[in-house]
Order: C-alpha cells, then structure tokens, then sequence
C-alpha cells in the first residue's frame, strides 16, 4: 500500500468529516453538512480497512497516527482532555514507529532480556514493548468512545475499524518480533 496515498486519503476524510460536522451545526446547511460527513466516514472506513488488508503493523499505525493528527488540527483550543488525550496517543504512536524500526534489527533480541518474563509484560510471549503498549492504550481509548451514547452508527461502525486494527497490528508485530527473536 502506499503511504503517501494513504495518508492523503485520511487528510481527505478527517477534512470531510470535520466539514461535515460544522455543516451539522449551521442553518441551512445540514443536508450539506450530512453528505460531507457521511462521504468522509466512507473514505476513512475504506482506507482503514485497505491498512487492516495489508497487514503491515507500520501502515496500521500510519492511518492511525495521521487520523489522530488531523483530529488534533480539528480540536477546539479549550477542550484540554481531547487535546491531552490525543497528544498522548500521537507521542505513544511516535514510540510505536521507533520499535517497528527497531525489531528488524538483530539487535533486538536483546530486549527479550529487559523486558521481565511475567505475563503481564509479554503478549504472546513476546516483550512488551512501546508498539504493544501504543495499541493498547489506543484500543482502551477507542473501547472508550464507542461507549458513548449518541454516536452515529457509521461513525461507531469506522471506530470498531479502527478497534480492529490495531489487533491485526499486533499480531503482524508479534510475527516480526518471532521472526527476530527466534534465530
């Protein structure tokens, strides 16, 4: 899948949708607003699904991580919990990025020496490493939102995506961590 492809269709989406919303709340422009946002819930949901498709833990966290980005651009300045919230997941998904690069290399085998054997600090396994834990604390955040009332039915059907996501990373992550630590 290509990256930048995949990253201009989620900046499309998130703008569609944000258009969307604002159309929602000014007079007259309902049905506008309505068709914008039904249009980019459509293009998020068919490129997170493409990501989901491919199986690779970096475009996963890619589309997830610009989602998050532009969700941030879009944040009012006085909503202090979603700006602290998204801040946190955008930071967790930087360290995400840097372990995907990290586990290719021989060096890691290592970290199955730092990282305590417990169950509790393993997954499948595996250590636990910044990936699991970015995947985690977003799936909790995402479990979270769906737990909301009122969400709009294609918006939580996008938002279990997502949820879905993040599994199908980790698993292709813990497939790359085997691969490095099973030699």
């Amino acid at each position: 899948m290509d990256k930048i492809g995949l990253v201009n269709r989620i900046y499309d989406a998130t703008i569609a949708i944000e258009s969307g919303r604002k159309g929602f709340a000014t007079k007259g422009k309902a049905e506008e607003g309505r068709i914008s946002y039904e249009d980019g819930i459509t293009l998020a949901s068919i490129t997170f699904a493409q990501a989901q498709a491919s199986a690779n833990p970096e475009i996963i966290i890619l589309a997830e991580f610009t989602f998050l980005s532009q969700e941030l651009h879009f944040c009012e300045p006085t909503d202090n919990h979603t700006l602290s919230s998204l801040t946190q997941a955008i930071q967790s998904f930087d360290d995400a990025f840097l372990a995907i690069k990290s586990v290719v290399e021989p060096d890691y085998k290592i970290s199955d020496n730092i990282f305590p054997h417990n169950g509790k600090y393993r997954i499948s396994g595996y250590p636990k490493d910044a990936f699991h834990i970015a995947c985690i604390a977003h799936r909790t955040r995402l479990q979270n939102i769906l737990r909301s009332p009122g969400i709009d039915p294609i918006e939580k059907a996008l938002l279990m995506q997502r949820f879905n996501n993040l599994s199908t990373a980790q698993n292709a992550y813990v497939e790359m961590q085997m691969k490095v630590l099973c030699l």
